[in-house]
């Protein structure tokens, strides 16, 4: 767990689960995969088997022990839902959020199903707790059937990444989403993002009353060309957008 984060969206990361396996383009140049993969067999490192799925019991209190209010991002370097992640381990997760209820925790998910159906059985009576946001990432429109799932768990604060987005996702169903975060891929091997796919999700969310959040450019910038991240920087046509949920 780290108490501060260079992620713009976030203040802290939690990771009681590391490593991961791909299910879409918008795993192909994981970072969490290429910083894990950097200490493969380096020994007593907490990535000595690399980016190999690995749950981390010791790391399930951490929260607890945090008492000025944070906005948690679980998971930044894994997914909560993946297959091969017990039952009962989620539940150890979620018992944690449940009682640190002082922090907001941000879990996203690419498995939006297995959210969907977790989400469903554990609160049937009543919404997740509204300081537990669920989301999503949607890369490209092959991936907008996620949105779908998301909307059917019974959740009170939704939101979806964007990011990294790799292609036009064309128009978006924003019914009962609460925050959209946009952002280009960083990294050697990153793809570009066009500056009409970024205005078009920033002016469905102005329609839609959603609040918008645009984290970076990534490696390429407006205008196509690569740079690095911190040169190309996070405005969009001049103006910076950090909107949050209310």
């Amino acid at each position: 767990m780290s108490s501060s984060s260079s992620i713009e969206w976030t203040d802290a990361t939690w990771n009681p689960v590391t490593g991961c396996t791909k299910i879409s383009r918008g795993c192909d140049n994981c970072y969490a995969e290429a910083f894990s993969e950097r200490f493969r067999g380096v020994a007593n490192h907490h990535f000595a088997v690399g980016f190999d799925l690995t749950l981390r019991p010791e790391r399930l209190s951490q929260p607890l022990t945090w008492r000025q209010p944070k906005m948690i991002f679980v998971n930044s370097m894994s997914d909560l839902f993946h297959k091969d992640i017990p039952k009962t381990f989620i539940d150890s997760v979620f018992e944690t959020m449940e009682k640190a209820d002082w922090h907001i925790f941000q879990v996203l998910t690419k498995r939006s199903t297995l959210l969907k159906k977790y989400v469903n059985q554990r609160y049937k009576s009543e919404p997740c707790p509204k300081h537990i946001w669920l989301g999503v990432s949607v890369e490209d429109s092959m991936a907008k059937s996620r949105i779908a799932h998301l909307r059917d768990a019974n959740a009170t604060t939704r939101f979806l990444s964007i990011e990294p987005l790799i292609s036009d996702i064309g128009p978006l169903d924003l019914n009962e989403i609460h925050w959209v975060i946009v952002g280009g891929e960083s990294g050697p091997r990153a793809r570009p993002m066009k500056l009409a796919w970024a205005m078009s999700i920033m002016e469905q969310c102005k329609a839609a009353a959603v609040p918008f959040f645009f984290k970076q450019w990534g490696r390429f910038g407006s205008d196509g060309l690569a740079r690095s991240k911190k040169a190309n920087g996070r405005q969009l046509l001049d103006s910076t957008y950090d909107e949050l949920p209310v």
